[in-house]
């Protein structure tokens, strides 16, 4: 009883003081309020663990970041998924502080997911989960409104300190990435059309093939390539797939 004293207000302390004059009933409705004010300044004092949805299609990673985030005081662990559509779902149930996801899952990427977790919540806090640099996927994770991106090899030191930067409103992005970014920044986008041709010609498909496959002709199938080469500031057709692997702009 003298611990819950030591942070009480002083009309609850006098409260508290009299209560061996009153009736047993009466003392046990006044420790009710004692207890209430108690708990009510505890919780005042003792905010809220940050809740986080940890989403990738790998068990084991799962289970580490699960791990990691569970074995601090001020996080839990609200649930997992393991591909983009159980993310959805999963963010519709939960509504977590924050959210781990990978950027490339089955069934539907983590860009897809975060784009339609976004629209529905536009308050949604997602950090974005990757094993490479590419700068094409990121930015589209960063113009979907991603609020931090974490590489898978530096997870280790990283996890912690940006979930909790992330839940309190600030932006997150790795150096590494970060200059990815700034390195392609003048370079402009490749049109869709630019990007069914590349899509063809990484698939090992020649000028001709591409063009019966998408019903234009050899001569605009050229024109194509080349607005790709220039973009892409490629020497050759090979070349340009590599780098587009590289960023990830295509994949196979």
């Amino acid at each position: 009883m003298y611990g819950y004293c030591a942070i009480l207000s002083r009309d609850a302390y006098f409260v508290l003081h009299r209560t061996l004059a009153v009736t047993p009933d009466r003392q046990a409705a006044i420790l009710r309020k004692v207890n209430l004010e108690y708990h009510t300044r505890f919780s005042m004092e003792s905010p809220r663990p940050i809740s986080v949805l940890v989403v990738d299609d790998h068990p084991l990673l799962r289970a580490g970041l699960g791990e990691a985030i569970s074995s601090q005081d001020d996080m839990r662990l609200a649930g997992e998924a393991s591909n983009g559509r159980e993310a959805v779902e999963r963010y519709q149930e939960l509504r977590p502080d924050v959210t781990i996801m990978d950027i490339a899952m089955p069934e539907l990427d983590g860009v897809a997911a975060l784009q339609r977790i976004r629209g529905e919540h536009s308050d949604a806090r997602v950090i974005m989960l990757t094993t490479y640099k590419g700068d094409a996927q990121i930015l589209r994770a960063v113009q979907a409104g991603a609020a931090g991106f974490l590489l898978k090899s530096t997870l280790r030191r990283e996890l912690l300190d940006t979930v909790r930067g992330v839940h309190i409103g600030q932006r997150r992005i790795p150096p590494e990435i970060a200059m990815e970014l700034a390195q392609h920044m003048g370079q402009g986008p490749l049109s869709p059309r630019e990007m069914e041709v590349l899509n063809h010609a990484a698939g090992g498909n020649s000028n001709r093939r591409i063009a019966e496959h998408l019903s234009i002709s050899e001569e605009t199938v050229k024109a194509h390539m080349k607005n790709v080469l220039s973009k892409l500031a490629a020497n050759d057709r090979t070349h340009a797939v590599t780098i587009a692997l590289k960023r990830g702009i295509i994949t196979i």
